[in-house]
């Protein structure tokens, strides 16, 4: 008979930052959550990169508890949508 072998989900880099939002959000299968797991304990800038991203996240939260809302100029608006655009096709 010959050994059953278990088939281990890797993630590349570009996976990891994709999925990043969803695994803070705590929307990842458990799968998918352990080869996140996995990929960022051996790969340093994506170790890194979860890190800034956590901290971003905090910083907005405090920044947005802590300040009085102020809706963005139209202009503003769309600067700041069009960059974010932007950096996701990168």
């Amino acid at each position: 008979m010959g050994k059953a072998v278990a088939f281990v989900k890797r993630l590349s880099c570009a996976e990891v930052v994709e999925r990043v939002t969803a695994y803070l959000d705590d929307d990842l299968g458990d799968e998918t959550r352990h080869a996140f797991d996995d990929h960022t304990a051996g790969c340093e800038g994506c170790a890194r990169y979860l890190i800034q991203f956590r901290a971003t996240v905090g910083a907005l939260h405090d920044f947005s508890a802590s300040s009085p809302r102020q809706d963005l100029s139209p202009g503003t608006r769309r600067r700041l949508l069009a960059a974010f655009r932007e950096s996701r096709r990168r």
